[in-house]
């Protein structure tokens, strides 16, 4: 769920339990402490302490009935926007997850400068992003000249800002992270089409973005690009 002080969606959208186990792999292994931005039901938190017991797992939540039920499987969760007004300790996560949450806010940017002092040393950001350059996305650009808003997905009537793998680079760049590892998830692009096939086998490389869903991003706050 969104999770920015500005950034409630104008129609709430109920968001399902699923626990995005595709992004345990890119927590650091000594990995103990763990907020989560945007926990919704706190799916991911549940997956997390399952898979590596004895992990603390936060969660923050704007909704008031998915943070409720997100307290039934994480540490602590604190209902509210993702922004200096709620009590996080700094210096105390290991990661800090923000599950395709950042495309919900007006202000991506704020989020992670928040989010830098709250991480323990050595700690770093875990992002999915959806993927603007998806083939179902830029296909319906292409061939109709038309965006049409979904329920969920890259298009998600609820998303205030869109990344292709290459903006999202800058802006933790911009930000002063340093990307330790950037990968495609969700892959998605088989087609019946005998013509699309065919250019994926003949210009794949170059079609290679097109595939994935959402980009997984591991950022690590660089402290003297952070005080300069």
């Amino acid at each position: 769920m969104p999770a920015a002080h500005s950034a409630s969606p104008l129609v709430r959208i109920d968001y399902p339990h699923i626990a995005r186990r595709e992004m345990l792999a890119f927590l650091p292994p000594d990995c103990l402490r763990v907020l989560d931005v945007g926990c919704n039901t706190g799916a991911f938190g549940e997956a997390v302490k399952t898979a590596r017991p004895g992990t603390e797992v936060w969660g923050v939540e704007p909704d008031a009935g998915a943070a409720e039920r997100a307290g039934q499987h994480l540490d602590r969760v604190l209902q509210g926007y993702f922004d200096p007004t709620l009590p996080l300790p700094e210096a105390h996560f290991h990661a800090i997850v923000f599950n395709d949450v950042l495309e919900h806010m007006p202000d991506p940017w704020a989020a992670l400068n928040h989010a830098a002092p709250l991480l323990a040393p050595g700690g770093v950001v875990l992002a999915s992003l959806p993927n603007l350059l998806h083939l179902d996305t830029i296909w319906p650009l292409l061939h109709d000249r038309d965006f049409r808003y979904e329920r969920c997905g890259v298009r998600d009537r609820t998303h205030l800002r869109f990344f292709t793998r290459t903006s999202a680079m800058r802006m933790f760049d911009e930000c002063g992270y340093e990307v330790l590892s950037v990968q495609g998830i969700n892959e998605q692009w088989y087609t019946p089409s005998i013509k699309r096939r065919l250019a994926f086998r003949l210009f794949g490389r170059q079609l290679e973005e097109t595939k994935y869903v959402q980009f997984a991003f591991v950022a690590r706050p660089v402290p003297q690009r952070l005080a300069s």
